[in-house]
């Protein structure tokens, strides 16, 4: 009994605002947001024709090739953009002989880095 005030005053943190505020994270848009960062700074090699493909397989020309991944396998991991090689590789964290993107090219944004990363954790969606 002597621990009641505590499970009282626990129990009331949130209606007194004590509570940690976390906003919604806002959906991320494969067709709005993500597709056109693939577009300006992967699809120049990785589409059907490609030096990207022909080396790796990996055409990001639509939803359902982008989710094929690569002749090694898949690239993305919906919900786990920490496991995701996508994410990895743009964000330097493979072999540098694999970081994206190739040639002298500047890394994408932080921001486009981020959006691609949460549209991952989201599920990868085709939306």
């Amino acid at each position: 009994m002597k621990h009641l005030p505590q499970i009282i005053v626990i129990s009331l943190l949130p209606l007194l605002g004590c509570q940690e505020s976390k906003e919604p994270q806002q959906a991320v848009s494969y067709s709005q947001q993500v597709s056109p960062i693939l577009q300006s700074h992967c699809l120049k090699c990785h589409n059907k024709e490609g030096e990207g493909y022909k080396v790796s397989g990996l055409n990001m020309e639509t939803y359902a090739s982008l989710m094929a991944g690569t002749k090694f396998g898949p690239i993305i991991e919906p919900g786990n953009s920490v496991g995701s090689t996508l994410v990895r590789v743009i964000n330097a964290k493979t072999d540098p002989s694999i970081a994206m993107p190739h040639g002298g090219m500047q890394l994408l944004s932080e921001i486009d880095r981020k959006t691609i990363a949460d549209w991952i954790d989201q599920g990868a969606n085709d939306n």
